[in-house]
């Protein structure tokens, strides 16, 4: 006999379990209902792309975490490790036959071959949403708009969306002379709050930067206070700046937005210390953090990228958007126990008698099916304990228990699972008092 496979996975990927995938499942309807809430309408690309496609259009970090390789017909091809730059390809191909301003949704995994860490996979699903064809600051505010009405639909109360201007920074390397070194010095500044300051400067050091001129960026970037405050501080030192006065106007506008638009008090939260690692990004960005559990990291990032989608095409389409990190999500809602337990996938569970005609169970479950209500019947008359035990360890709510005798008398045993409470009730009046009790009817 040949020895068995040990059954494994690779790093950084993961097997989900029903208690991981039904609620991934919900999240992934409640976003979807959201974007659709706002106008986004849903594509779909392939999960592989020609390696040209995607190769510098992240930065040269992004492009040493592709998953690369040769296919059969010795085409260089990519798996895609977001779904922005695909759809910046995907824009360059179909939006003049689809008009512009175009907003999309696109839910599917990504995959980075990089390092793991808290909440961090190798193929992880993204969440994108994205407004392509105009460059209007409505669409960056909706975009915060949007990240606040997904976070409160998943359930989330406490949560901040931090929020900073691209602008801003290029302003500020402008004024230091630093403008042609834009890309070294953000790309170090976006790894702030995982290694210090120290760390940041020295890297920048490294490419070139004067060490006073980069404590400088930090010190910027290190300025805290109301967002108000901020304004005031970016505006008194590079007011004179047309970059960096743009950008202040335009988180300016987007505060007084969210205020009328009825976002909670200190939702939005001005950080000059976001940069965005990806080199794509031009304006507005967006970082979305859980105040029970910050140092997950962000779990819905975006920003505004005009330019993108000008490596395809020389149509002009600037685009802004950002995406819910799910699996992340899932890990900080785990470590949180938040996820709500084991839930079954039906919420009534039906025992099966012995000595009962063949069908009439799955008559009975087609009628509350047809009522609206998930069902599972059990596939064997084991012991009625046994069958209850197992509906128990799933989460089923409800237990229906019909054997011979009741199925002759047309009155059925409904058992809600929590409580251990049962009722008998008429044949005809099951799916009316099901849909009663899951409250499907507004009760």
């Amino acid at each position: 006999m040949a020895d068995l496979i040990q059954p494994r996975t690779l790093k950084g990927f993961r097997d989900y379990v029903p208690s991981l995938m039904i609620p991934r499942e919900e999240i992934l309807q409640k976003a979807r209902a959201v974007y659709r809430s706002f106008g986004f309408a849903p594509i779909d690309t392939p999960a592989l792309e020609y390696t040209e496609i995607l190769l510098g259009k992240g930065g040269a970090e992004s492009d040493k975490i592709i998953y690369r390789f040769k296919d059969h017909g010795d085409r260089d091809v990519a798996l895609r490790f977001d779904l922005t730059v695909p759809f910046a390809r995907f824009a360059a191909q179909h939006v003049p036959a689809l008009g512009t301003p175009f907003k999309r949704y696109h839910m599917g995994p990504v995959w980075r071959g990089e390092n793991t860490a808290h909440g961090r996979y190798r193929e992880f699903w993204q969440c994108d949403f994205d407004t392509i064809g105009t460059t209007s600051n409505s669409s960056d505010i909706e975009a915060a708009l949007v990240i606040n009405a997904l976070l409160s639909a998943i359930g989330f109360e406490r949560f901040e969306i931090h929020v900073n201007n691209r602008l801003i920074l290029s302003g500020l390397l402008e004024e230091l002379g630093l403008a042609d070194k834009s890309t070294a010095v953000l790309r170090a500044l976006d790894k702030l709050p995982k290694v210090g300051i120290e760390p940041v400067v020295e890297e920048m050091v490294l490419h070139g930067v004067d060490a006073e001129k980069g404590r400088k960026v930090l010190e910027l970037a290190g300025f805290k206070g109301t967002n108000e405050e901020i304004l005031a501080f970016v505006s008194a030192k590079f007011g004179n700046n047309p970059k960096a006065a743009d950008g202040v106007k335009r988180l300016d506008e987007m505060l007084q937005v969210a205020n009328q638009a009825g976002l909670p008090s200190g939702r939005l939260h001005i950080d000059l210390s976001i940069a965005r690692g990806l080199d794509y990004y031009t304006g507005t960005i967006f970082e979305t953090f859980l105040s029970d559990l910050p140092g997950i990291g962000s779990i819905c990032s975006g920003g505004r990228y005009d330019n993108l989608a000008g490596l395809y095409t020389k149509m002009p389409l600037p685009g802004v958007g950002a995406s819910l990190g799910l699996d992340r999500l899932l890990a900080a809602m785990e470590e949180l126990k938040i996820l709500g337990g084991v839930q079954a996938s039906a919420p009534v569970f039906m025992v099966r008698f012995a000595g009962t005609p063949p069908g009439v169970y799955e008559k009975l479950a087609a009628t509350l099916r047809a009522s609206g209500i998930g069902v599972e019947v059990f596939p064997e008359p084991k012991k009625i304990g046994q069958q209850l035990q197992y509906a128990e360890k799933r989460g089923f709510r409800f237990a229906l228990i019909a054997g011979p005798d009741d199925f002759a008398s047309r009155k059925f045993k409904i058992k809600e699972l929590a409580t251990r409470q049962e009722a008998d009730y008429d044949e005809v009046l099951i799916p009316s008092h099901l849909r009663k009790m899951l409250g499907m009817d507004g009760s």
